[in-house]
């Protein structure tokens, strides 16, 4: 049975966490599904992760629809959401439902992700979500927000701040949001958060208290160069890549295959 975004409340009522992960291509996609993963993120990460930008901010509105689009072939039940990528729905409410219309038309994807929270962009939950477009929102450490934040910094460490990113997480939730993502946040924030909504909070360096987790799977396959302090690897992919291709040339050069 595919997994809609109805699951999600009836999950965070049960106590039941939701694994979600990040896939950019039908393969990785296809695996993580069959493996179980309740939500499939095409994360504008994959601007790093798989096209070789230092930030997600160059990544275009054509290039996540081409991901999406594959991602979706390979996915027969977890939910798959797309982000928005920059600049492509901060103009105006408008804007965003355009943007958002398009990608679940054309991708196959079930949900989209926006960052950010009170009052802007609550307003442009809720100018989707009246419309029929399921939204979830991004609080906290907002990647698309790097330059503002002064790189890759863990937000609300202090009171102010984290009243804030509160504030916003409830103002999601108000707008129509079906869940949160918080990042790079103290766990006790995360968890004060969690307990205050009534959809589930999505964690990503936010500790353990929240209602599921979310992690880039290059981070967790352990493929990436450079990871997050919040990362946790299962596996050391790039090794095991670079002696499988070390094995094949070694044969190919000696005539063995």
């Amino acid at each position: 049975m595919a997994i809609t975004i109805h699951h999600f409340k009836q999950w965070k009522q049960d106590g039941r966490p939701i694994v979600a992960l990040t896939a950019w291509d039908c393969l990785l996609a296809k695996v993580l599904d069959e493996a179980g993963v309740d939500l499939i993120l095409v994360g504008d990460s994959l601007a790093m992760v798989a096209l070789g930008y230092d930030t997600t901010l160059p990544i275009t509105l054509d290039e996540m629809l081409h991901h999406t689009k594959a991602v979706c072939r390979g996915v027969t039940k977890a939910l798959v959401v797309c982000d928005l990528p920059f600049l492509s729905y901060q103009e105006s409410p408008q804007q965003a439902l355009s943007v958002a219309g398009q990608v679940l038309k054309e991708t196959q994807a079930k949900a989209v992700k926006l960052e950010g929270g009170y009052p802007a962009m609550a307003e442009t939950v809720q100018f989707l979500t009246q419309r029929g477009i399921p939204v979830m929102g991004h609080v906290g450490l907002t990647p698309q927000s790097v330059h503002q934040f002064g790189g890759y910094r863990k937000q609300g460490k202090d009171p102010d701040s984290a009243e804030r990113i509160l504030e916003e997480a409830i103002a999601l939730e108000s707008a129509g949001a079906f869940a949160v993502v918080l990042e790079h946040i103290p766990a006790d924030l995360a968890a004060t958060i969690t307990h205050k909504l009534k959809i589930p909070t999505i964690g990503i360096g936010a500790g353990s208290n929240c209602d599921g987790q979310v992690l880039v799977t290059a981070d967790l396959l352990g493929l990436s160069d450079w990871q997050p302090p919040f990362a946790k690897p299962y596996a050391n992919l790039r090794q095991s890549v670079a002696d499988a291709v070390q094995g094949f040339s070694q044969e190919v050069r000696s005539h063995k295959f």
